[in-house]
């Protein structure tokens, strides 16, 4: 008899839990959306990569050379207005370098020592004087640019709006289709933003001389964009 009572609990636990899970599995009627909000900016400032490269048959040369003309690069930068916290180096390198077959060979043919910094320029009509006085100071590598916004926040706000605003016109025409009446708000999820980030665009550099009749970089426009999934409910 025990046994029995301790099934029929059994049973009537399972079934009560069974239709509480069914309960919550009912939904209301929703509409899901997805808006897309997009401001495009001028950008009006650059970050610059660039390096600097010497190959040595001496080791402790090779190094030395490099470490002075990074330094010569920072006092240069720093001498043109630019902030200590907008220099950085970003990579370092030294290592043996063989010509043909490297196999039993015990001396490299040369030791090449690299660096490679940032820089944030954040005048933009400055940019062709910064990097012909980089060349000027030892710098013999560019690796590339990308242009930014400093007031990035502002635009990323200004995005969002646009993208709230967009789910709730699709939402509106998408129940008006149906005869239904769009509802308030049931959920909302703001998918990760691209943070301002520019199509990525490159300077080719081929002489440290540079045109003063006009600049040798166009900034184009930098796109912020912002992105809401948006669940109405149908009335």
């Amino acid at each position: 008899m025990k046994s029995m009572k301790w099934i029929t609990l059994l049973v009537v636990v399972l079934f009560t839990t069974l239709q509480v899970q069914a309960q919550q599995q009912v939904m209301p009627p929703l509409v899901h959306v997805t808006g897309v909000g997009e401001i495009k900016v001028q950008p009006d400032q650059v970050l610059l990569n660039f390096g600097v490269e010497v190959r040595d048959k001496n080791l402790d040369q090779a190094r030395k050379q490099t470490d002075a003309k990074a330094a010569a690069v920072i006092s240069y930068l720093k001498k043109q207005g630019i902030d200590a916290k907008n220099i950085q180096t970003s990579y370092v390198n030294v290592q043996p370098v063989y010509n043909g077959d490297a196999y039993g060979r015990t001396s490299p043919d040369f030791y090449m020592a690299q660096k490679s910094m940032t820089v944030l320029i954040k005048k933009l009509d400055k940019f062709d004087q910064v990097v012909a006085g980089l060349y000027e100071v030892g710098v013999n590598r560019v690796d590339g640019i990308s242009f930014q916004v400093s007031d990035l926040d502002k635009y990323t706000a200004e995005a969002r709006k646009k993208a709230v605003n967009n789910a709730r016109q699709k939402a509106a025409a998408l129940t008006a289709e149906l005869g239904a009446k769009l509802g308030r708000v049931y959920a909302i999820n703001e998918n990760a933003p691209n943070g301002g980030m520019p199509r990525p665009m490159y300077a080719k550099m081929e002489s440290a001389a540079y045109d003063q009749s006009g600049p040798s970089i166009a900034g184009g426009e930098v796109v912020v964009t912002s992105t809401v999934d948006v669940s109405f409910l149908i009335e």
